[in-house]
């Protein structure tokens, strides 16, 4: 008789979860991650036979492999269950050819590990997608073809240790450009002038800002200008010259992704990128709960997606009721798009019980995993309840030649706000105040200023920088951050990056010799191929091969003007050393075994 099904993920912490669910009826076992990759002490990658990668078993894994072959041959079917993005079919991939293709294999996608998750998952078997996994396929091959072959050129010219990653040099570089405009700014002197104003029978004060003077717009340079305005406004009367008060209504903002989450994490919490994966990765795999269980927390935290399910709709919906009332449910769900590479087979992050509320779980929860789960349950709540209702006030008051202004702001019903952004909005009530109402000044405030320049980049603002430029995925934030500090390119200061002399010098040997790599808009390009052999447009090899042609121009350029002539490697950049063999002498990469290139040895003749 065939034993239970197996089914395979990457995590103990999953499997536990998983195995709570389904109890006795199931083997379910962990990879520990990737079981195959590309080989260290070489590139690993047959570039003339059309890119083909040499997989190896990881150093470690022969035993989880061997006992995972062992018990998918007394089971009845393997369930191959890890992450559903390009990295969990990836190794779901290599697991599949290890166990054998002629096995009863499925594939299962389980964006939350809840019974209903896990069953739906279930119910729902497929084959392995063979495009995320070439689409990951041709990233790990990209990043080893420049890796490995521009970090040694890295060594000679600078030091050993460096190292050459093609997104996170693209990072690096936005962190240099960024540091070069503020070491380039010339900061400029200007005056604002406030009076600090009241009605006689309406209180309270307000303050109205200088604007304008005899219809155009006023910019104060220098002090003695300032000075002088102050004398002429002290003569005037101020006197209300439009008053205008408009209702608007404020949109919840979408549940989060992991971007939004990354940044979100490190405004409100303080949490680095990094560690905001780590906390989210334990809150979905499973979180002990005392006499609740084990239960996963929240859906898959790699997404770029903003849907939610029907489903998740409706009991936020049903939650919002119980507890706030009607009101401050929308007649209709909030629906929220997607930015267009995402993959809306996917959804938002959010929360996987509506029954389990920041406050049940608090007891279970260690400080940091309980302050980002009440971060993602508010924003899920948020983003189903109603608008915010505001009115917004702006005052126009004349005086003389001059005119000011004032605006105020309030809250007129909470909506959304009672859980979400409440403190991002200033209410200033101008209540009372109609048009040729005279205003008695209290004070004159003149203050000087100075330009700034551009702030330095945070974890926060570098991710939407990437983002916003279409540079690496949702999965791949956190590594390429922690690249750069861990190879010491930046550091961080008051939570603010700053580029080191090493960065600086790695960035612009970089961009002086390899100026498309370090272009930003050609990064983005190859995103969006690696999407394009995703969704089955384009095949892989023929992406790397398209890459592989300009680099290959740019490496022989690059070792030309560098090292003259002397002979390099043209796979790694080594230097290429005589070498004697059975057949005579030959040309040998001095990075062997590293690299295994060899070429004949010509000798100029007399």
């Amino acid at each position: 008789m065939k034993a239970k099904t197996l089914i395979i993920v990457e995590s103990p912490t999953k499997a536990r979860t998983i195995r709570e669910i389904l109890g006795k009826d199931f083997a379910i076992e962990a990879s520990l991650g990737h079981i195959k990759d590309l080989p260290e002490g070489e590139l690993g990658v047959d570039i003339k036979g059309g890119f083909l990668p040499k997989y190896e078993i990881i150093k470690g894994k022969e035993k989880i492999l061997k006992r995972l072959k062992r018990l998918a041959s007394s089971s009845s079917t393997v369930l191959l269950a890890t992450d559903p993005d390009r990295e969990g079919e990836a190794i779901a991939w290599h697991i599949a050819e290890e166990i054998g293709r002629g096995k009863d294999l499925k594939r299962v996608l389980i964006h939350e590990i809840t019974p209903q998750g896990i069953k739906e998952a279930m119910a729902h078997p497929m084959g392995l997608r063979e495009t995320l996994f070439r689409a990951q396929q041709a990233r790990r091959i990209l990043d080893r073809l420049v890796g490995y072959q521009i970090s040694p050129l890295l060594w000679r010219k600078l030091k050993g240790g460096l190292s050459a990653g093609r997104v996170q040099s693209i990072a690096l570089r936005l962190i240099w450009e960024r540091e070069r405009e503020i070491e380039e700014f010339k900061p400029q002197e200007y005056w604002t002038l406030s009076v600090l104003l009241e009605h006689p029978q309406k209180p309270p004060a307000f303050k109205a800002q200088l604007r304008a003077r005899r219809g155009s717009k006023l910019r104060i340079r220098t002090e003695r200008e300032a000075q002088e305005i102050l004398m002429a406004l002290r003569e005037q009367r101020f006197v209300v010259k439009t008053v205008k008060r408009k209702q608007k209504g404020k949109t919840p903002p979408p549940p989060f992704t992991t971007s939004t989450l990354q940044q979100e994490a490190s405004k409100r919490l303080g949490f680095s990128v990094k560690e905001t994966m780590a906390i989210a990765q334990r809150l979905y795999e499973g979180v002990d709960l005392g006499p609740l269980g084990k239960r996963g927390l929240i859906t898959y935290m790699r997404t770029d997606s903003v849907r939610i399910s029907p489903r998740a709709v409706e009991a936020a919906r049903a939650f919002i009721q119980a507890r706030y009332g009607p009101k401050y449910l929308p007649l209709r769900p909030h629906n929220f798009r997607s930015g267009r590479a995402a993959q809306e087979a996917h959804e938002a992050i959010r929360p996987t019980f509506m029954d389990l509320p920041p406050e049940r779980v608090r007891p279970y929860l260690k400080a940091k995993a309980y302050s980002l789960y009440k971060l993602i349950w508010d924003r899920f709540l948020a983003s189903q309840m109603a608008q915010a209702q505001l009115e917004s006030t702006t005052i126009e008051i004349s005086a003389g030649d001059y005119l000011l202004s004032a605006s105020g702001l309030v809250v007129k019903f909470p909506g959304f706000m009672v859980i979400w952004d409440a403190e991002r909005v200033k209410s200033e009530e101008l209540a009372g105040l109609t048009e040729g109402d005279e205003l008695i000044p209290r004070d004159f405030i003149p203050k000087r200023n100075f330009t700034q320049p551009p702030p330095r980049y945070t974890e926060s603002s570098l991710v939407r920088e990437l983002e916003i430029r279409g540079i690496g995925r949702p999965s791949t934030y956190a590594t390429i951050i922690s690249t750069l500090l861990d190879r010491g390119y930046a550091v961080l200061k008051d939570r603010k990056f700053h580029l080191t002399e090493l960065g600086r010098t790695v960035v612009e040997l970089l961009i002086r010799y390899f100026p498309e790599i370090m272009d930003v808009k050609f990064t983005a390009r190859m995103e969006e191929d690696l999407d394009r052999v995703e969704e089955g447009k384009v095949s892989w090899q023929e992406v790397l091969r398209g890459f592989y042609e300009s680099f290959r121009r740019e490496l022989r350029k690059a070792i030309s003007e560098m090292f003259g002539d002397e002979t390099l490697c043209e796979l790694c950049g080594s230097p290429m050393v005589p070498r004697r063999g059975r057949y005579g002498e030959f040309l040998a990469c001095s990075s062997f075994p590293r690299c295994k290139n060899a070429k004949p040895l010509k000798r100029n003749r007399r």
